[in-house]
């Protein structure tokens, strides 16, 4: 399953089931099953209601795993009553000031409110105020904490118009160094291969658990 926002051409985007936008249909039959249910919460927002419809469909779906990700913020958002196999935050800005801060350090602690006791957390490239928040709340949580940059790392090998080449370095890689020394993604710009990296960590931990995560599926979807 995959759940995300905000969309680009239809609703549908937001919710999908091994690559395939949730049908118009679905939608509809989930919206009518929930109705009594989201009327009977006073001030239930829109993206309240849009997690629920996704979460219900991918149960229904049964679906293996889901990437979820985070609306607005963390500690508060509507995703976050789903305890995690791994949690993720990716590079935090200034952004939402209003609601979630006026300084990196407490948008990361907002960010960090994703992070569940003894949950890992892998945490892509950010400045050290943003990191330090976020360990912080890790420590707190006795959540094991994955820095990419540092316990994870990258360099580009080639950088074109259709896409770019690049090798992944880590001692926690548990797929060998060969498979990781010629990965593609086709998409552009430095920031991608942060996030890219960012993404095999995760994957890592994953493959921790005991999830039959190969190197050749990582190789697959990245190129995709």
């Amino acid at each position: 399953g995959f759940y995300t926002s905000p969309h680009l051409h239809t609703f549908r985007e937001r919710i999908r089931v091994n690559g395939e936008l949730i049908a118009q249909a679905e939608v509809v039959r989930l919206l009518a099953e929930c109705r009594a249910a989201i009327e009977a919460v006073p001030g239930i927002t829109t993206f309240e209601i849009i997690t629920v419809l996704a979460l219900l469909h991918f149960a229904q779906q049964r679906v293996d795993w889901v990437v979820l990700e985070v609306g607005l913020g963390g500690r508060l958002d509507a995703t976050n009553v789903v305890t995690p196999a791994v949690s993720v935050i990716t590079p935090i800005s200034l952004e939402h000031t209003a609601l979630l801060g006026n300084t990196l350090a407490e948008i990361a602690r907002e960010k960090a409110g994703i992070i569940k006791p003894g949950v890992p957390v892998v945490v892509a490239p950010q400045k050290p105020e943003a990191l330090a928040a976020i360990a912080a709340v890790a420590a707190q949580q006795h959540a094991p904490l994955t820095p990419v940059g540092q316990a994870w790392t990258w360099h580009s090998q080639t950088d074109r118009l259709d896409g770019q080449r690049f090798a992944v370095q880590s001692p926690l890689n548990p797929w060998g160094a060969d498979p990781l020394t010629t990965l593609r993604t086709p998409l552009l710009g430095a920031h991608q291969l942060a996030n890219a990296t960012t993404a095999l960590a995760a994957c890592a931990l994953l493959a921790g658990q005991g999830e039959p995560i190969s190197a050749h599926t990582l190789r697959r979807g990245l190129a995709e």
